[in-house]
């Protein structure tokens, strides 16, 4: 009979060697090839001064909403109202971001995931095919069984370039994958474009079901047991797979969401639009994984196939498919991973167009959810955290629309003599306790970002019709039109699209000028005056970018145009260099596997590139992706 000794019983010598034989993987637990995964970027978050200032604007939330309140502080019932309406939105909204950003101290990355992460690629594969330098082909493992991985790059007009510069960098990702653009654009220069880097190129023969729909088709001619979404802006780091496949040793995990970072915010609308989701991305998403309420926001995700099986594909019923399926993978019992580590850069908007119809459709996403899929309901499988958070999910465009019942209380004191709170109610105290609230969501700020952004306020002041827009929309069950941001495609004038926030200044400037006239005549400044005018500023402020536009853009489309004569001069000097896949195109920017030489021994020449279309189906055996596995 065989007696099985302890660990503990032997030596520290024979410990080592006994613990070196049973590891399926060859080398130190940490080398050059598996080096430690990348630090989060939400550290402040440990911060004991962070936990302070939430706690000093939690207090300061609860004391503006005393004296809001309080009975002997209420002024006239018209702007009192708009004043109260407006508030709750932003204190329920600012209450419980708080308390989401409190919850997100906890990294994620546990000891399953560093063990996984330790043991992702195959090193003895690796050496035997002689692949060190050729980090794209590194076969990967969990749980000592080899996957698969598709990468998916959604394409619908965007500029040819910009196409190239993703696809190019998804294909050398570190880790064996196999690299798709899905076009829905019916573009033959992207087309040709997958050829000569050697991506798989995909075009259906309709759009039905828009990005989600693409997707979905997709998944019909893969076999991947994973897959990543990028848009086509958005370039993926080399260490994405690395940093998000090992979170997958948990059988029950949907999908790995990382944040949206922008590389172009060099104007007012791209800074404002990027820095106004900096607070989300860094702080609010990481507390939702203490609730398992992490949602997919469209890119740079990375997706379990069966978890999107099991839940009948991407969904196709609204444009805002992202949340969409994280919400039904949540009620299905799936779990949700976000990591606060950028692994891949796009584009913010950079036109009041492009911001128009991004907020437009993430908005009427929420909406969308609160009207048709209410979290509170008790027909929503959800536990009560994930209720709470998804609710937040779907009114937080509510704050957008706040600023408009915020804009209207001056003018009603300045025309009708009507305020908010009572005479006896002197200004300094009413400063103290609205500095109390938003001076210190300012110093919270601060500490958080490290700055409070001007563009943030301007763009978050003038974005209220956009949300009317869509809350009427979905109130009244009309379709949302597909626009992808950045787009390439004749350009509209920005006033198209910015009408009432025109009427609103004009009628802004007037109400100044009549609020001066009136102060001039008492020989005293008022409150309501000041508050106009700021508002009339911060309303310029958006009409002058506005106004400047046009002309930024000629400028921008003219360096565009001068990059890609470059690069095309680049490509055709160096059209002679080898294959980036020797099996797909040509491609002047990686070297060729050095495995495929010997791999065809013995088969004949390698076959002509054959690129999928609409028409081919999931047992075309051109479909078949020549990698290690299936060369052997």
């Amino acid at each position: 009979m065989l007696t099985r000794v302890p660990l503990w019983r032997i030596g520290f010598t024979e410990r080592m060697a006994f613990t070196r034989t049973q590891r399926p993987y060859r080398g130190s637990r940490r080398t050059e090839r598996e080096p430690l995964p990348n630090r989060v970027e939400n550290t402040a978050v440990h911060s004991p001064t962070l936990v302070l200032f939430v706690l000093m604007a939690t207090i300061g939330v609860l004391g503006y909403t005393w004296f809001l309140l309080n009975p002997d502080n209420r002024g006239d019932w018209l702007p009192y109202a708009l004043v109260i309406t407006a508030e709750i939105v932003l204190v329920t909204q600012a209450l419980v971001s708080m308390w989401t950003i409190l919850s997100g101290g906890r990294d994620p990355r546990d000891f399953s995931f560093h063990h996984a992460q330790e043991r992702l690629f195959d090193g003895e594969s690796v050496d035997e095919h002689n692949l060190e330098d050729h980090p794209q082909y590194w076969p990967m493992m969990l749980e000592e069984k080899p996957v698969g991985v598709d990468v998916f790059i959604t394409v619908y007009g965007e500029p040819v370039e910009k196409i190239r510069k993703t696809v190019v960098a998804a294909l050398a990702m570190r880790g064996e994958h196999t690299t798709w653009v899905l076009d829905d654009g019916h573009s033959d220069a992207v087309r040709d474009l997958a050829d000569e880097i050697g991506a798989r190129y995909v075009r259906r023969l309709s759009n039905n079901g828009a990005k989600a729909g693409n997707v979905n088709h997709a998944l019909t001619l893969s076999n991947g047991e994973f897959f990543a979404i990028f848009d086509a802006d958005f370039v993926p780091e080399p260490q994405f797979l690395y940093e998000t496949v090992p979170f997958f040793v948990d059988e029950k995990l949907a999908f790995v969401q990382t944040p949206q970072a922008y590389g172009n915010m060099h104007n007012l609308i791209s800074r404002g639009a990027g820095f106004m989701q900096s607070v989300f991305y860094r702080f609010i998403q990481p507390g939702r994984n203490r609730f398992n309420a992490a949602f997919c926001v469209g890119t740079n995700v990375i997706f379990r196939r069966t978890a999107i099986d099991d839940v009948g594909g991407m969904s196709t019923d609204s444009k805002s498919e992202d949340v969409w399926t994280s919400l039904r993978l949540h009620q299905a019992g799936w779990k949700s991973v976000y990591i606060a580590v950028t692994l891949a850069t796009g584009d913010a908007p950079e036109t009041i167009e492009d911001y128009t119809k991004q907020q437009l459709r993430w908005a009427s996403g929420g909406f969308e959810i609160l009207m048709q899929s209410n979290p509170l309901s008790p027909r929503v499988r959800l536990t009560a955290d994930q209720r709470l958070q998804y609710f937040v999910t779907a009114t937080h465009y509510l704050v957008g629309i706040t600023p408009l019942l915020l804009l209207m209380v001056p003018p009603l004191e300045i025309y009708f003599d009507l305020r908010p709170v009572n005479l006896t109610v002197t200004w300094l105290t009413w400063a103290l306790f609205y500095l109390g609230f938003y001076g210190l969501q300012i110093l919270l700020a601060f500490n958080t970002m490290g700055s409070f952004r001007l563009e943030t306020l301007v763009m978050a002041t003038v974005s209220f019709p956009i949300y009317i827009r869509a809350f009427i929309n979905v109130f009244a069950g009309r379709e949302q039109n597909w626009h992808v941001t950045g787009g390439s495609g004749k350009r509209s004038s920005p006033f198209n699209f910015i009408i009432p926030q025109v009427l609103v200044f004009l009628f802004l400037v007037l109400t100044s000028m009549v609020a001066i006239y009136k102060d001039y005549l008492h020989q005293t400044l008022t409150l309501a005056t000041g508050w106009n005018l700021t508002n009339t500023i911060v309303m310029g402020v958006f009409i002058v970018a506005a106004l400047r536009e046009p002309r930024a853009m000629r400028l921008a489309a003219k360096r565009d145009e001068a990059d890609a004569r470059d690069a095309e001069e680049e490509r055709e000097a160096t059209a002679g260099r080898a294959r980036l896949n020797p099996y797909f195109g040509r491609a002047a920017y990686l070297t060729p596997r050095p495995d495929a030489e010997a791999a065809q021994v013995g088969r004949g020449p390698a076959p002509d590139p054959v690129i999928p279309t609409a028409t081919a189906t999931a047992t075309d055996p051109a479909l078949t992706y020549p990698t290690r596995r299936s060369l052997k």
